[in-house]
């Protein structure tokens, strides 16, 4: 099974936080499992860090580290998400959710999120 994590799943990674559940921490922890990451949450995470919306040790370069650190696959911006976008029902209005499900979708993957509203698209999801 291939997993791709929502921006907040990989800082609470990084955190060791309490919001992150067992079951997610094991998965993500798992060596053999496939784990992915937008590069749609690092330009999330570096508008956020530009806003002072996040704080981060190390800002943007310390997000790639924990991503390449964890054994993360990257995945770039494709037109195949961006075209299924439009198709997508408006349960939510975070363009960086929204392409964060239509990847899933697109690439036939599990998305560990904690955000309810993202459940309401025809993606499998996890948390």
């Amino acid at each position: 099974m291939k997993y791709l994590l929502d921006t907040h799943a990989i800082l609470w990674v990084a955190e060791n936080s309490p919001l992150l559940t067992e079951k997610v921490r094991t998965i993500i922890l798992d060596k053999s499992t496939e784990k992915y990451v937008s590069i749609v949450s690092a330009w999330e995470v570096a508008i956020k860090l530009g806003t002072h919306k996040l704080n981060l040790d190390g800002g943007l370069q310390e997000f790639f580290r924990m991503i390449d650190e964890n054994g993360f696959f990257v995945l770039s911006l494709e037109r195949e998400y961006l075209q299924l976008i439009s198709d997508l029902p408006l349960h939510h209005k975070d363009p960086f959710d929204r392409l964060l499900v239509a990847t899933a979708m697109t690439e036939d993957m599990t998305l560990v999120t904690i955000d309810e509203n993202l459940y309401k698209y025809a993606v499998p999801c996890l948390w």
